[in-house]
């Protein structure tokens, strides 16, 4: 089969290229098989090509890999029974419409565990489920309803709206009842956060936003900041007192870790919060199943949908698409349509 596989890593994305591979050989006992038909660009997909992501550097992930983290398509083989039953409770078989997360998603087949897998939401295409992201969307609704405990009426700032993480939290955000400041990079990022109905832009990329932010709440702060770029002390200018920074990644400073004098989470009686999706799965998987079934019962009344930046064709196109994403030319989501898909999927 075609894939996306690192053998060493790379300096410039212009290295990857396609590989034949041979398909999966899945454990009998429990892994799916599932043929792909989009995926979906991530952050950490650019981490992990040039060997710069935690996971790397532990040995999670090391080479020889398939690249890729969130996929969509149709099953192939499932195991017999309750060994293809994930703990939502869904059963697998060959034909069935399914989403997921795990490495290997650049490649025209993978073999997975069936908790890696969800159900298609009513309605939803197979490029649908890939333009939300399986290993995004659990991330803001996760780190928004679980750790931060969002609730109707409160204001969130959500700082890279317009990214992958940025636009599900929003909607999770007005789903909740919640008010949005948004803040993101360009205007034409601002354009599309706008039409997702949020109280105000910022560009957090211009000197003093955290001062527009404050004024926007009436100089009382915000509730509740989702952070997934690393702007922890700037945002606790923005935060009410007693509240929370919940803080999902360092995307938007340049590799270098954020620094903070302690005394202004003092200052502010401020809860600050680490959340780390895919490790809290591994330490704690019931959590990660109660995340799922709440986000799959939003889905399906359909106040979170995706948005889609593009939609790049075959896996060729995936070095250009890495560099469109590193670019920070990306909002919403990037997909690749790994092969077409029949009508209507």
């Amino acid at each position: 089969m075609k894939a996306i596989q690192i053998t060493k890593f790379v300096d410039s994305f212009s290295e990857l290229g396609v590989r034949e591979i041979p398909p999966p050989r899945p454990d009998a006992d429990h892994e799916v098989v599932v043929k792909i038909s989009h995926s979906a660009l991530n952050h950490v997909d650019l981490l992990y090509a040039r060997g710069r992501h935690q996971n790397n550097h532990i040995g999670l992930v090391k080479p020889p890999f398939v690249l890729g983290l969130e996929f969509a398509g149709v099953v192939v083989s499932a195991p017999l029974k309750s060994a293809s039953t994930s703990k939502s409770g869904f059963n697998f078989k060959p034909g069935d419409k399914v989403w997921g997360a795990s490495v290997g998603g650049f490649a025209e087949q993978i073999a997975v565990p069936a908790s890696a897998l969800q159900r298609l939401p009513t309605g939803w295409t197979l490029h649908d489920a890939a333009g939300l992201g399986a290993a995004t969307a659990p991330v803001s609704y996760g780190a928004l309803v679980r750790v931060a405990q969002l609730q109707a009426g409160q204001t969130v700032l959500v700082h890279a709206a317009a990214g992958g993480l940025g636009v599900v939290a929003v909607q999770i955000a007005h789903a909740l009842g919640a008010n949005v400041i948004a803040t993101v990079g360009s205007d034409e990022k601002a354009q599309v956060v706008r039409q997702l109905g949020v109280l105000a832009v910022v560009r957090y990329d211009l000197d003093g936003w955290e001062k527009q932010v404050w004024d926007i709440t009436g100089r009382t702060g915000v509730h509740v900041v989702y952070d997934t770029v690393g702007l922890v002390e700037k945002s606790l200018r923005c935060l009410t007192f007693g509240g929370c920074i919940v803080v999902a990644g360092f995307a938007g400073r340049g590799g270098n870790m954020e620094t903070l004098a302690m005394n202004r989470v003092l200052l502010k009686g401020a809860r600050l919060l680490g959340y780390r999706y895919g490790e809290t799965g591994r330490q704690n998987p019931e959590e990660n199943e109660a995340v799922w079934k709440g986000l799959n019962d939003l889905l399906e009344t359909g106040r979170v949908r995706p948005i889609v930046y593009k939609t790049y064709l075959g896996l060729e196109s995936v070095p250009g698409a890495m560099d469109d994403l590193a670019a920070r030319k990306v909002w919403g989501k990037a997909i690749v349509e790994i092969r077409s898909p029949t009508p209507n999927l």
